[in-house]
């Protein structure tokens, strides 16, 4: 029951396992500012009003 290699084979399976919770946690993370983004850009007022042609504003 001892097994050195047993508790070496739980450990890195257990190291593994935490690893890919942290990626797949960073993953989250930066998918959920992508979205944040978007939204607020969707949200947001365009940065040039749309009135018309300018050009044909100066004449």
């Amino acid at each position: 029951m001892d097994d050195p290699r047993a508790t070496r084979q739980n450990g890195t399976q257990t190291a593994e396992k935490l690893t890919r919770e942290e990626r797949l946690a960073a993953k989250l993370r930066e998918n959920l500012r992508r979205r944040k983004a978007q939204a607020r850009a969707v949200a947001a007022p365009p940065a040039t009003p749309l009135q018309g042609d300018p050009a044909k504003d100066r004449e």
